[in-house]
């Protein structure tokens, strides 16, 4: 944390003294508790003044991760970033209109915008307090912008459309689409893993909630906020939103994971040019005016000043055009309610048990994320987002479909009812690994045979297995089972893979070449348990041979249709399994002096600054880590790979804030956060929760006021 310079307004800023003297008045309502983590723990007297102080907390550990998030979200990273950034930010604003959002706001319930002004007071009471702060673009704040992050899937969805064809379509050039884009190169798998465990299987009686997502690291920031409106809420905060994202109250707790379903989809528009250049497109027997809107963004020019373009930008009734493709507009339709995702998002921290938390999901404006739920009354569920257009299930809306075709058109929500769910299974559990619905708990998951195709484009990964055997392994789970559950070692991936690399080398005849190259390297993974652990030379073999099988594995798995797993499993020759083992121990070789080298000696957390993309460097400190990437089925994720001129393996996504929650007469819970609570590389916390992490030493949550005493670091108002 910097040193506020209390109640003195930069040189360059726009504050006026009615503002510092309103800011200083909500300040003294609000008191911030660090604890020996670092962790703030917010007390506010109304919700306003807890979002005033929950906001102001989150700059004080990281301001550049907020404001980054809002240039994204606002579509204006190019004023920071130059010229590069231009097209992301025209891809943002094709679906965020400031005019709009302002108008939203204007609208908003009364005490949503109460929310949101404390949420921009917050934020500039920092900045005025903190002249050494010297924001990239935003200066001020202004109470509309959270509307423009306010449930994270217009992000995530958003990024579906390639920017390079939108720049090809709006920018009247020839771009090829990128290996990344076309789905080519190995992307870290994303997501997250829930877990809910009914009183039925918890050796206890009490409902047990796994909180496991797997974001880039350093995304959130852990808090705790309370208010005398009966706010108080634990968990992982958005850098720069007002909401526990993924976290609990004393009642309930919620865990979201990324969402296969299918709700965001492309129709191909035929359109025809009128005598006078106007553009319609065809729908059904008639023709509609295609909507035209002009959009200027700016930009940083190379010798720091702004510089602007503008873009006559086109829509459908289906959403904005983002490329064309055989001769058809793109139209994109996604969920864009950030009026009721911001309702939806703050209100179910408040959710005291299922049928509340429910209630809150009817305003169906979540679309990217399934929920893991559990509650002191002992329910827990598994949820769909609740964002899921009602379509016609005889067209693939994988694929552009015709939007010509009134048919193919979206006909309104489905309601929660007939989403997939599991509400108290009977089997006692339920969970998701990003995977399918399909097995959510287990023989009492939603069938797929009663539901339309586009609830799922995820199918099954490695992760999902895995989690049914460490589920169903026992019905007597304490938190500490639940924990160790989390970090199980065993590898789905490999335990499938190895056996037919092993059987491709038995079956050489002798005096081969490459059986007797071979034969330390295969005697090493026939005798492994396919258990990552620190010590384990064959985990650096396995995951090196896996990354060189997928390589030559994920093409022909696309063409074909199957998930690069399968293909690897089912369809790689055996030439292509043994070849790259080969492959994979000359790599070991060349970059280790062996192809024998333990797992922790390549695979390692580092964190050297505060920077959103940081640099790594062998020569500086790091910490051993032994679980792999979720890639092989580990459920514990640490998504690794070299650096330019480094040969060990550094993460930067996977495993970030993980947390087991006990739902007895008082709520108790263990967590561990990626590194440290602060951004900050002189602080005391910007590292110190490293070890535990790798060795998923989860540390006792101080949910309770009892529970903080003998813990506190400092006590302060904003500003002091």
């Amino acid at each position: 944390m910097g040193l506020p310079v209390s109640g003195v307004a930069s040189a360059d800023s726009t504050r006026t003294a009615p503002d510092l003297a309103r800011w200083r008045k909500q300040a003294a309502h609000v008191t911030i508790t660090r604890d020996d983590w670092g962790i703030p723990h917010v007390v506010g007297r109304t919700d306003a003044d807890a979002v005033f102080g929950m906001i102001y907390a989150q700059a004080e550990d990281d301001f550049n991760r907020i404001e980054n998030n809002y240039l994204v979200s606002l579509g204006r990273l190019a004023e920071a970033d130059g010229e590069s950034a231009i097209w992301q930010d025209l891809r943002q604003r094709l679906f965020i209109d400031p005019g709009v959002l302002k108008k939203d706001y204007a609208k908003s319930p009364g005490w949503l915008r109460e929310l949101m002004q404390a949420w921009a007071d917050g934020l500039n009471y920092y900045l005025a307090t903190h002249p050494d702060v010297r924001p990239r673009v935003i200066k001020r704040f202004e109470p509309w912008m959270a509307l423009s992050f306010s449930e994270g899937s217009i992000g995530g969805d958003i990024e579906r459309v390639p920017l390079t064809q939108l720049e090809a379509f709006y920018g009247d050039r020839e771009l090829p689409m990128t290996d990344e884009e076309r789905e080519l190169l190995f992307r870290e798998p994303k997501g997250s893993n829930g877990m809910a465990i009914a009183p039925s299987h918890t050796r206890d009686g009490h409902a047990l909630l796994l909180i496991n997502p797997h974001t880039s690291f350093f995304f959130r920031s852990e808090q705790h906020v309370t208010s005398g409106e009966g706010l108080n809420v634990y968990g992982a905060a958005t850098w720069g939103q007002f909401f526990i994202y993924q976290g609990f109250n004393a009642n309930a707790g919620w865990m979201h994971t990324s969402s296969g379903v299918d709700n965001v989809d492309e129709f191909a528009e035929t359109i025809e040019t009128g005598a006078n250049g106007s553009r319609s497109y065809r729908y059904g027997n008639e023709l509609r005016p295609v909507t035209t809107k002009k959009i200027t963004l700016s930009y940083r020019t190379a010798d720091g000043g702004q510089a602007q373009r503008t873009f006559t930008t086109f829509a459908t009734h289906h959403g904005p055009i983002v490329r064309e493709a055989d001769g058809k507009w793109i139209a994109f339709a996604l969920m864009n309610k950030p009026l009721e995702a911001l309702q939806q998002s703050f209100l179910r921290t408040k959710a005291r048990d299922y049928a509340n938390f429910i209630k809150t999901a009817d305003f169906k404006a979540n679309s990217s994320n399934n929920t893991l739920f559990a509650d002191s009354k002992g329910g827990i569920a598994f949820l769909m987002p609740q964002f899921m257009p009602l379509r016609d299930d005889r067209f693939d809306y994988r694929r552009p479909v015709d939007g010509s075709d009134p048919a193919t058109n979206w006909r309104g929500l489905h309601s929660l009812a007939s989403l997939p769910q599991a509400v108290n299974p009977k089997n006692g559990w339920a969970f998701n690994s990003n995977n399918w619905p399909w097995t959510a708990a287990g023989p009492d998951s939603p069938k797929a045979g009663d539901y339309a195709r586009y609830f799922d484009q995820a199918g099954e990964n490695p992760r999902g297995p895995q989690a049914i055997r460490v589920l169903s392994a026992r019905n007597d789970f304490t938190p500490e089972t639940l924990i160790e559950a989390a970090f199980d070692p065993y590898l789905t991936a490999f335990a499938r893979l190895v056996p037919g690399l092993v059987s491709a080398w038995d079956d050489l005849p002798e005096g081969d070449q490459q059986k007797e190259e071979l034969a330390g390297p295969i005697g090493l993974l026939r005798d492994w348990d396919h258990r990552w652990a620190a010590d384990s030379t064959a985990t650096s073999l396995a995951v090196f041979w896996g990354e060189a099988l997928w390589a030559v594995s994920a093409q022909p798995a696309r063409d074909a249709g199957l998930s690069v797993w399968d293909y690897m499993a089912d369809r790689a020759t055996d030439a292509q399994r043994l070849t790259t083992l080969g492959e994979a121990a000359e790599r070991l070789t060349q970059d280790f002096g062996s192809w024998q080298v333990p797992w922790s000696e390549i695979n390692r957390f580092q964190r050297n600054d505060g920077a959103i993309v940081q640099k790594f460097d062998d020569a500086k400190p790091s910490s051993p880590v032994p679980f792999t990437s979720a890639q092989w089925g580990s459920l514990a994720s640490f998504g690794a790979r070299r650096y330019p001129g480094t040969k060990r393996y550094y993460g930067t996504s996977g495993n970030s804030f993980v947390a087991v929650v006990e739902f007895g007469p008082k709520v108790r819970a263990w967590a561990v956060t990626a590194g440290g609570a602060s951004g900050h590389p002189d602080s005391p916390h910007f590292n110190d929760q490293a070890e535990r992490y790798a060795s998923g030493d989860l540390r006792p949550v101080y949910f309770y006021p009892d529970d903080l005493k003998g813990h506190i670091e400092r006590s302060y108002k904003p500003g002091k």
